[in-house]
């Protein structure tokens, strides 16, 4: 009789399309975790974050919804369908005027997106999409950097729809009273490091 490994994963074998890379491609992708985003036709592949993100993710989704006016939707790694991409911001604060319900959400609906570096992620989320986000027309971007001493929020907001200018920081020593993407009071210090 033949063993069977129980733990060995199947396979999952697919091909690129011979094309530019369509939001229709992505729901063939396996679900594996890993994070599949189309940007000018080309898929980009990030793999899974690790606990310490996904922990802060949710602390920083928490702090938003705690205070968020009725009707605002904090939503973690929902689709958004840019003019030339497909992306998975790490949070999207949603207008009340979204959809209640689906898999991509429009720029139009979005009024903040936080994307939180990780290794694998620092680069896009410095360089490629901030700039993807502003074309779209998102009025406000934070990024987050999770130092040593705690996670720094770098707060940008949209100008003229064209460019985001840095705002000011948010550190774990540094409570603030924000107006963006409502008025409320962020406190960093006890979120995870």
């Amino acid at each position: 009789m033949e063993e069977v490994d129980v733990m060995a994963q199947p396979t999952h074998e697919w091909r690129p399309p011979e094309r530019p890379w369509q939001e229709q491609d992505l729901y063939d992708l396996p679900e594996d975790g890993s994070r599949y985003e189309i940007i000018d036709g080309s898929l980009h592949v990030t793999p899974p974050p690790g606990y310490g993100h996904q922990l802060l993710a949710d602390e920083i989704r928490s702090a938003l919804q705690a205070t968020a006016p009725t009707g605002w939707w904090v939503i973690r790694e929902a689709g958004l369908r840019a003019p030339v991409a497909n992306l998975i911001p790490d949070i999207s604060v949603l207008k009340p005027s979204a959809p209640p319900d689906g898999l991509w959400t429009h720029p139009t609906d979005v009024a903040l997106v936080v994307e939180i570096e990780s290794p694998s992620s620092r680069r896009y989320d410095r360089l490629i999409k901030p700039p993807l986000y502003a074309e779209a027309g998102i009025p406000h971007y934070w990024r987050v950097e999770r130092a040593d001493f705690g996670p720094v929020i770098y707060r940008y907001q949209l100008v003229k729809g064209v460019h985001y200018n840095l705002m000011g920081t948010v550190g774990p020593d540094d409570p603030v009273q924000l107006d963006e993407p409502w008025p409320m009071r962020l406190d960093p210090s006890a979120w995870p490091r």
